[in-house]
This record gives C-alpha cells, structure tokens and sequence, in this order.
C-alpha cells in the first residue's frame, strides 16, 4: 500500500471546510448528517484518497445517525489508535493510506464481529459494484 503524504494545505485546497475539518483535524460530523448513501451494492472509499475501507454488505442502521458498519473491508487499511480527547477513552479508526480520521469503533455492533464502526459520512465517498 503506497501512503499519500500532502500538507496541510494541499488537503485544505482539496478538501471542502467540513471535510477537512473531520479527516484532518480529527473532528465530528453532526449526526444525520448523511442519510442518503445509496443502499445499492458497492464499496465505502476514503474521502482523501479514494483507499476502499467498507463493503456495503457490512453497513447497518445503528440508530446514532452516523454510517456505521460491522467490519471493515481489508483490516490492513483502517487502522486503530487510542483516542482520550474529551475526556473518554476511545478507538479511533482512520485510513491507514493517508491517515485520514474516519471515526471510532465500539465493541456493541452485530454479529458476526460485534463491532460497530461509526463513521463520519463526509469521510466516505460510494463507488457502485460494476453490472
């Protein structure tokens, strides 16, 4: 896997406000922000590099108003580090390709992993499977 390295003004220059905000400067989306991902089979990519990061077969309504999913497409490209800002302890996930935040993941998903992985939908762009 090539990681993609640009300044922060290059991700500034290509990246809306919000977007840059989320996948760069660790922030928040409000919830329900995304409701219109297409329900079509596809691929969830990253924002900032186009890296595949979930399989639409793996997404679920968690009710928290965040696209969420029960694992992730390839394990090696979202990768997980500890998070203690505002004062809990939690997992943040991001792309391991060019270190994009994408959200966190928390041990109530389904099964079959129990994972839930909460992301931010400005991070994600849908690629529709090929007919």
């Amino acid at each position: 896997m090539d990681k993609i390295t640009k300044t922060e003004a290059e991700w500034q220059a290509e990246l809306s406000p919000l977007a840059y905000k989320v996948t760069r400067k660790h922030g928040t989306e409000r919830a329900h922000t995304h409701d219109d991902f297409p329900k079509d089979p596809g691929t969830f990519r990253c924002l900032c590099c186009g890296a595949p990061l979930f399989d639409q077969s793996t997404k679920f309504d968690s009710g928290t108003g965040w696209p969420s999913f029960y694992a992730p497409l390839d394990p090696e490209i979202v990768g997980e580090r500890e998070d203690r800002r505002l004062f809990m302890r939690r997992t943040e996930v991001h792309c391991n390709r060019c270190e994009a935040h994408l959200g966190h993941v928390f041990p109530d998903g389904p099964a079959p992993t129990g994972l839930r992985y909460c992301i931010n939908g400005v991070a994600l762009t849908f690629a529709p499977e090929d007919d």
